[in-house]
């Protein structure tokens, strides 16, 4: 043992002995202790100036006593004790010592000093076993750092073991964890294995063992300890007979603290971690295999192994494909594990079946069909109701699109499964249905007249919507965004911009392709075809209305007129866009992405549609912050038809009979010579009739057969998908607008709000649960929220763990926008006499969070664990 030099030990105590005495004092009585007997055959070398030397010799008690009390009350001592008492009155002179001062000149003693440790001798002990980790500034200085309080050897392990996981905190979650973190294998755990080289490998044992019930003694390894963890900690959500056989690795008596670790690690933001150490216990235990045999209600509530949702959807999967489509079932348990952990991992797969079960109800909404005879009442059924039918669809095959990336070995082919169903029921059913009422319902009409009566025009657009408006009117043509697609626009601007937001249709002409539709949206009294080296153009009062003349055909309504292209100015200057518009009435800006993915992929289109959106979002946010803009009029030239599965070939009409007689023809339209009769089309009055041909329309979703591609993206028919076209009336409300001041609580977009349900402010439980409800519903101008919920003591330390609400209902019925959450309290002492608070917390922290008072009346709630004793 390394100690002070002899002639540094005199001059301090010279030193000490040489300070002015404190008040009351009339002398100096110093205690040296050496328990190691460093100094002992060096005593004789002492030499005090001021101060008399007095040796305890173990055998010289009373006599010492004696002489500090009664024969010499006046003179300087240093008393040398080599001595350690385990019990106080053990100790003769501890009255004396009480009141004089303390001496070391050990090595232990100085490190002790130096990190702010008191003197005991436990925790002398502790800092001797440990020599080689102190025997370092740096370590030292750590745990001058950690050092809150230490009086125990309890203590000192745990900030010794938290110094060498490189933690700013001693408790022994933290290290537990820091140790697994660092890898399984103890052979490569570089925390651990310091550990070892420093001796601290044994108290983790012990820590573990008293903390989690983890014992194995010599085999004990760091594998065996995360399996046995999350096991316990699944005990708390799943009843112990699904566990059965696997006792070994389970304490239930440990399980408050195993789930309190693991609920804190997941709900970390590193819990990245502790998802493949999860994956490596469930295929150690064979969990997958186990918990595939137990029903989806029995496994909705443990969230720590990532294979529970795996075979959830393995379930509801095979479910659906054997056309068992619950939706009560699906809808619920979506909604209990998108607020869980690791969703995001088969977001894909859930949000999809979420979709089916969308289209489900509509079909069970709908299930006798479609038998609408006035086609004017199909088309509002359409803009109101069925195009969400579309959307649901949508959506679904973009979740299908993104598990195609994830590559779940899993799920993929049963995933595979529900696309053919969903297949089916889009397809087959709802245009199949909807196609043949709507071609039936419609196809007088559109003989006789080339349009639906009482039905807004598409060629009445800039008639009625541009000119004459008496302000400035931006244009926005998004190519074939269909009906649906503008709906989700709308929605997301009435919820993102300060606006008064419109969705209305009007109907495309046919054919519904683009050079009509563009050309049907420009200023024109007439339009009219020309066919020239076999090809047919689309003529505005005799002018070409191809995109190079779109510009001259505004300015010939209008001097004050401009087309632009979206593609064009988004890449320009703001400067340089705003001159573009400087001064400018009227200003159409064409935008082209869902057709454009088309001619790439099939599989491109839907998410083009989205793509779409953000783009078109972007331009409204432009044309309001850089040109002023307050009014934006969004529309299109036609919609499409998408099918995913490829058609048979009972879908197709074959042009054989057309007889040479076409001008021109697509998938889903044919304009031929006058007096031709084709099989299988109808008939569509063309352009008024005021042209030398005739028009003819597939049936339902039936395409034409040509040589190519292009089969599931089609457009050009009449088919409710592709002739309602969306019209936007968008209008920014500035602040000082009157009809925004009048009705601000209209327009303003807030999040939804949750509130508790629950009546109860006392928990008896530490597993309890509480219901909660959505207060306003999502709609125009309330967006959907998500809020963290925990329970805190009253100085904000939380007490429970932390469960989460996706507030994103819509529907009015407040008995459907209700939400139980279930609360696990941490094993704490609890005070019935002190007031604990439910924290309700927007997960963006843009909202103050909600506090609500409550009681904690539980009579043994704490797991006390006194470490190491």
């Amino acid at each position: 043992m390394v100690s002070m030099d002899l002639d540094t030990v005199i001059q301090d105590l010279n030193r000490r002995f040489a300070a002015p005495l404190p008040e009351f004092y009339s002398r100096r009585i110093i205690f040296w202790r050496d328990e190691d007997r460093e100094f002992e055959d060096k005593l004789d070398d002492i030499r005090l100036g001021n101060a008399k030397l007095l040796i305890l010799t173990g055998n010289n008690n009373f006599e010492a006593k004696k002489l500090l009390t009664v024969d010499d009350r006046s003179s300087n001592y240093l008393v040398y004790s080599p001595f350690s008492y385990a019990r106080p009155e053990d100790n003769w002179l501890i009255n004396i010592e009480l009141y004089s001062e303390e001496f070391r000149a050990d090595l232990t003693s100085i490190w002790m000093n130096e990190m702010g440790l008191p003197a005991l001798p436990v925790l002398r002990k502790q800092v001797k076993a440990y020599r080689k980790f102190f025997n370092s500034k740096e370590r030292r200085a750590k745990i001058s750092v950690l050092n809150k309080n230490i009086t125990t050897a309890a203590q000192l392990h745990l900030a010794v073991m938290a110094a060498l996981c490189g933690l700013k905190d001693v408790h022994p979650n933290s290290i537990i964890r820091a140790v697994i973190r660092a890898g399984l294998d103890i052979e490569t755990n570089s925390v651990y294995q310091s550990f070892v080289n420093y001796g601290a490998q044994n108290p983790f044992w012990v820590l573990v063992a008293q903390a989690t019930g983890y014992r194995e003694g010599d085999k004990s390894n760091l594998g065996r300890l995360a399996i046995h963890m999350l096991l316990t900690a699944a005990t708390r959500t799943m009843r112990m007979e699904n566990l059965a056989g696997l006792d070994s690795l389970i304490s239930l008596p440990h399980q408050a603290y195993c789930y309190d670790f693991i609920s804190d690690w997941l709900h970390s933001d590193d819990n990245g971690q502790l998802y493949e150490i999860a994956r490596y216990a469930e295929n150690e235990a064979r969990l997958y295999q186990r918990f595939g045999k137990l029903s989806v209600e029995e496994l909705a509530d443990t969230e720590c192994f990532p294979c529970i949702n795996e075979c959830i959807l393995t379930q509801m999967m095979t479910e659906i494909g054997d056309h068992i489509i619950d939706v009560n079932a699906i809808t619920a348990t979506v909604e209990k594990r998108r607020a869980m952990v690791w969703y995001d991992t088969v977001s894909c797969y859930y949000d999809g079946i979420l979709q089916v079960a969308n289209m489900q109800a509509f079909f069970h909404d709908h299930s006798a069909g479609f038998h609408t005879v006035e086609p004017q009442k199909i088309w509002t059924e359409y803009t109101s109701d069925y195009y969400q039918m579309d959307t649901d669809y949508r959506l679904f095959h973009q979740c299908f699109s993104r598990s195609l990336k994830v590559s779940n070995p899993i799920l993929d082919d049963l995933f595979k499964h529900v696309v053919e169903k969903v297949e089916g029921l889009y397809t087959t059913w709802f245009l199949g249905q909807l196609g043949s009422n709507w071609s039936d319902a419609c196809a007088d009409e559109l003989a006789k007249y080339g349009r639906i009566l009482e039905v807004p025009q598409q060629t009445n657009f800039y008639t009625n919507k541009v000119k004459n408006t008496g302000t400035r009117v931006f244009v926005i043509i998004s190519d074939a965004m269909r009906y649906e697609v503008a709906a989700s626009l709308a929605k997301q601007l009435r919820r993102e911009t300060q606006s008064k937001v419109e969705l209305s249709s009007c109907e495309a002409i046919f054919p519904t392709i683009t050079k009509f539709g563009m050309a049907a949206l420009l200023p024109h009294r007439d339009l009219t075809v020309d066919y020239k080296n076999e090809r047919l153009s689309v003529l505005a009062d005799g002018q070409s209305t191809e995109s190079i003349n779109r510009d001259k055909l505004l300015k010939s309504a209008n001097p004050s007129s401009i087309a632009l292209q979206y593609k064009n100015i988004i890449g320009m200057k703001r400067a340089e866009r705003s001159e573009l518009v400087k001064g400018m009435d009227i200003v159409y800006i064409y935008h082209d992405k869902i057709d454009e993915a088309a001619h790439t992929s099939d599989s491109m289109v839907f998410p083009a549609c989205d793509d779409a959106i953000g783009e078109i979002k972007n331009m409204v946010r432009i044309i309001v912050n850089e040109f002023g803009g307050t009014r934006i009029l969004i529309t299109a030239d036609h919609g499409f038809l998408y099918t995913y599965s490829p058609l048979a070939e009972d879908g197709k009409v074959d042009k054989t009979s057309f007889n040479q007689q076409d001008v021109e023809y697509g998938r889903r339209y044919a304009i031929m010579q006058k007096g031709t009769k084709p099989d299988y089309l109808l008939p569509v009055k063309f352009l008024d009739g005021n042209t030398g041909f005739e028009a003819f329309a597939p049936r339902e979703s039936v395409r034409i057969k040509m040589n190519g591609g292009g089969l599931n993206f089609v457009h050009g028919g009449i088919s409710l998908q592709e002739m309602v076209v969306p019209v936007i009336d968008y209008h920014f409300l500035r602040n000082d607008n009157k009809a925004y001041q009048r009705n601000r609580e209209k327009y303003d977009t807030r999040p939804v709000t949750v509130s508790l349900l629950s009546a109860s402010r006392k928990i008896s439980n530490m597993i309890f649960s509480l219901n909660f409800y959505q207060k306003e519903a999502v709609r125009d101008n309330r967006v959907a929220a998500t809020y963290l919920l925990y329970f805190t003591d009253v100085s904000g330390k939380p007490v429970s763990d932390t469960t989460k609400i996706i507030a994103d209902k819509a529907s009015d019925n407040t008995q459907e926008r209700t939400f139980r959450c279930s609360f696990n309290l941490k094993p704490l002492k609890y005070n019935n006499r002190d007031s604990y608070y439910l924290v309700i917390a927007d997960k963006t922290g843009l909202q103050m969070p909600q506090r609500e008072e409550f009681q904690i009346d539980i009579a043994f709630a704490v797991d006390d664990y006194n470490f190491f004793e």
